[in-house]
């Protein structure tokens, strides 16, 4: 009962279902083709829409916890879990945050990271809310949440970077490393 108390005063707790979870899973996919004309992997311009924009092109889930500073329920995310190698992106603008290598079992209900791809992929703001003196990270293109980062994690770095997983997408190394030698020619 105390370590689950302690793992909702590290992270918000909010209320979300798993059939919510897929669709959105689905319907990211679907947004980022039709709606999110600013979703790129390749781009690195800062993304800058109002509120409303950004709700007319992300799923609810997705907004609710991008720009809401929302959470989803912990042990919830199919990346908590995860296990595959290659690179994780912000699902909102495709802006590549962590590599699976640095990934790891927090035991936090969500998919946690010791380290981001870059000093840029990510940035840092404090968070007071819920009573609690805590550190969010925003993804560094779009400054959408993606959760918080605390000094309890493994070496190197001993950070954890607790993630929601909502606001992520991930690509396998091999699909990557295809499509990097297709463009190449």
């Amino acid at each position: 009962m105390l370590a689950f108390a302690g793992v909702l005063q590290q992270c918000s707790y909010s209320q979300t279902s798993s059939t919510a979870k897929n669709k959105t899973m689905e319907n990211n996919k679907e947004v980022k083709k039709d709606k999110n004309s600013v979703y790129s992997r390749t781009d690195t311009s800062k993304v800058n829409l109002s509120e409303e924009e950004w709700k007319k092109v992300l799923p609810a889930e997705v907004y609710n916890i991008a720009r809401q500073k929302g959470t989803e329920r912990p042990w919830t995310s199919k990346f908590e879990g995860f296990k595959e190698i290659g690179t994780y992106y912000c699902a909102v603008c495709g802006n590549a945050l962590f590599k699976s290598d640095t990934k790891y079992e927090s035991g936090c209900g969500w998919p946690s990271f010791y380290e981001p791809i870059s000093k840029t992929s990510v940035i840092y703001e404090r968070d007071t809310s819920h009573g609690m003196i805590r550190d969010e990270v925003m993804c560094g293109r779009c400054k959408s949440h993606l959760g918080h980062v605390f000094n309890d994690g493994p070496p190197p770095t001993g950070l954890r970077y607790c993630i929601n997983g909502v606001v992520l997408d991930f690509e396998k190394a091999k699909e990557a490393e295809k499509k990097y030698n297709e463009k190449k020619g």
